[in-house]
């Protein structure tokens, strides 16, 4: 049964809730245990950042710093979720999330305390927060994956929107309960409307798109010819190349990046935000650095194939540099209307 745009964020993404219970622990801690004290080398972290992708990164965090990281992975959805339903007895330490959006649902609730200026003024005014409550450390495109073999490039569309044309029924891959989409279509909200993105999804849900729970099974789909296209995030072609012990070359699905600031070329931001409770923690300060030095941010480049957000550093091989990517000119901070978005989604019949 859709959810009516009214219902707060907690209340709509409660069903989710459940789910967040399976938790990944590092250094052997447990979950249960007591919230951690300044400065007391324990720092507990919400992830909606996939485990594959940052568990070697966390880990050498850890690593190199000596501080107990217990790491809670879920959705970014589902974790923003937990956040506010939590409030100010949430056990969380810093929210790790996979897009701007949940960054700011959360943000706006006043849960987040202001970053360190020194630290978010490495990134761009593009990728942070107007008050300074989150910070990207890596960004990424949407993009259409497509199948060379199955669709000529001649054929494939200048817009996003185009994929509502009955030319494209049962033929695109889409993953509606993943934090990109959901940030794409409030994208579409905030440059063009509610209406035209209900438009949008109305039209998408009648073209029967095939539904996968995320990027990585669309981008798995669509190089084996199950899929001819679907949308998600450059970076999961890499990643599907290196699962696949490959290059992204050497695979069939290939980046289509849509051109003239079209939605479907959003540039959007992972990144992080501290929970006020441990806005004077050194672990978090450690935390929010340790992202955003060098060797941080080539492990976004060359392990998980997003691009650097801070100057100096190289960006993933085999796509455009950031800087010469067609993207809209939204602004991140707009995207937090998650509430509304996924209710939205759910009207559509994209989500039971």
């Amino acid at each position: 049964m859709p959810v009516p745009a009214r219902r707060s964020t907690a209340t709509l993404l409660a069903a989710g809730l459940l789910s967040v219970g399976l938790v990944a622990c590092g250094s052997g801690e447990s979950e249960d245990a007591d919230p951690g004290k300044p400065g007391d080398k324990i720092l507990t972290i919400y992830s909606g950042r996939n485990e594959q992708l940052v568990k070697p990164l966390l880990d050498r965090f850890s690593q190199q710093s000596g501080i107990t990281v217990r790491t809670r992975y879920a959705t970014t959805a589902q974790l923003a979720a937990q956040l506010v339903e939590e409030g100010d007895r949430s056990p969380a330490d810093a929210f790790f999330a996979q897009d701007a959006g949940a960054l700011g649902a959360v943000s706006k609730r006043k849960m987040f305390a202001a970053l360190p200026a020194d630290a978010v003024q490495k990134v761009p005014q593009t990728y942070r927060s107007r008050g300074g409550e989150w910070v990207g450390v890596s960004a990424r495109s949407r993009v259409l994956a497509y199948n060379a073999d199955v669709v000529p490039a001649a054929e494939l569309p200048t817009s996003v929107f185009e994929l509502t044309d009955p030319k494209w029924k049962g033929r695109i891959g889409v993953a509606p309960t993943n934090a990109s989409f959901q940030a794409f279509v409030t994208a579409i909200k905030v440059q063009h409307g509610e209406a035209r993105a209900k438009e949008f999804l109305a039209g998408l849900a009648a073209n029967e798109p095939q539904i996968r729970e995320n990027n990585v099974k669309i981008v798995e789909d669509v190089n084996a010819g199950a899929i001819p296209v679907g949308l998600v995030n450059h970076y999961y072609i890499g990643e599907v190349a290196k699962e696949q012990g490959s290059t992204p070359e050497a695979l069939k699905a290939k980046l289509h990046f849509f051109p003239g600031g079209d939605t479907g070329a959003l540039v959007n931001v992972a990144g992080v935000g501290v929970l006020k409770r441990s806005a004077q923690d050194p672990d978090t300060r450690a935390f929010v650095d340790f992202l955003l030095n060098p060797e941080s941010q080539r492990y976004f480049a060359e392990q998980t194939f997003e691009y650097p957000v801070v100057a100096g550093v190289t960006g993933p091989a085999g796509v455009p540099p950031l800087a010469d990517l067609d993207s809209p000119d939204i602004d991140l901070n707009d995207l937090d209307t998650l509430d509304a978005t996924i209710a939205l989604i759910k009207d559509s019949g994209l989500v039971p």
